[in-house]
């Protein structure tokens, strides 16, 4: 029987932040981001998970996620590594980052036999994104078109202090996308957010409101066809261009089905604040956000007793 399923991408290498990112502790007893979305899921009717990840963190991963949830959630597991190409491509040397968030998903193609939200691991959406996103797939449970959907953040409540970072930049119309542009370098520059696109010798400013995607979709069995027949075309490209950092991300592909005509996607508002880790010294200030969420009654100081 169909379902709604939750994907949750944790086999990033987490360069900018210096270590294993999914597993860093935040809640009272040391929980991690990715049990709180655990927890907002399985609150909001998800009763399956797939989470992709690299083998070598495979044993670390269980012992920390899954076999502490197994009871409250069916829980399975996809593999992203870098030879994980299609037939007659080859990994080029000194490769060594993953292919990006499309190939991720790509990878759980084989158990993805329902519409499906995707997450990243290392990022705090709020509770209701969690429920908006299952009351949306669960309508959804036989619908095999391209009809997606997004959880939007406003931008100023996606930033951290301590570096740049990468957003899908939306346009909408009428509740629905009408385009997304992955912004690679996004600062804070005092009041002012802007974007380069140049290293630097010139910026452009975002103004605050702005929807951004945040890798919280939901999709149905159409966009994993997608990523089949796309991830071709950007290797071909990308193995010439940009070999050792090219990446098939997401918001890119989703795009190219908006501008195609192939798919549309809604979107779901959400006026939560995201919290994530994506540099070392943005942990103090998820751990003192998320703890002062448990304190005041909005999660158990216990996730799953």
């Amino acid at each position: 029987m169909k379902q709604p399923i939750l994907v949750i991408m944790a086999a990033g290498i987490g360069s900018r932040f210096g270590g294993l990112k999914q597993l860093a502790p935040v809640g009272l007893n040391g929980e991690p981001i990715l049990m709180f979305s655990l927890y907002d899921a399985i609150s909001a009717g998800f009763h399956k998970v797939i989470f992709i990840i690299k083998y070598e963190i495979e044993a670390d991963f269980k012992a920390a996620i899954s076999d502490r949830v197994k009871d409250h959630i069916e829980t399975l597991y996809a593999f992203q590594e870098l030879d994980r190409l299609p037939a007659g491509y080859n990994v080029p040397p000194d490769r060594v980052k993953p292919w990006g968030t499309g190939h991720a998903v790509l990878c759980a193609k084989e158990l993805l036999n329902g519409p499906y939200a995707v997450i990243n691991a290392d990022d705090y959406y709020g509770r209701d994104a969690f429920r908006v996103m299952y009351e949306q797939l669960n309508g959804q449970l036989n619908d095999t078109a391209g009809n997606y959907s997004m959880v939007g953040y406003q931008i100023e409540n996606t930033l951290t202090e301590n570096g740049h970072v990468t957003r899908g930049v939306c346009q909408s119309t009428d509740g629905f996308l009408t385009a997304i542009d992955e912004r690679l370098r996004i600062e804070k520059h005092g009041d002012k957010i802007e974007y380069t696109e140049n290293d630097g010798k010139s910026w452009q400013e975002i103004p605050a409101g702005t929807l951004v995607s945040m890798n919280f979709w939901g999709f149905t069995e159409h966009f994993t066809q997608a990523l089949e027949k796309g991830f071709p075309t950007f290797l071909d490209q990308t193995l010439i261009e940009n070999p050792l950092k090219g990446e098939f991300l997401l918001p890119r592909i989703v795009n190219k089905e908006i501008v195609s005509g192939t798919a549309r996607v809604q979107v779901l508002d959400s006026h939560d604040k995201w919290y994530g880790v994506t540099y070392k010294e943005d942990l103090p200030a998820v751990v003192k956000a998320i703890q002062t969420m448990q304190q005041n009654g909005l999660y158990p100081e216990t996730l799953f007793p």
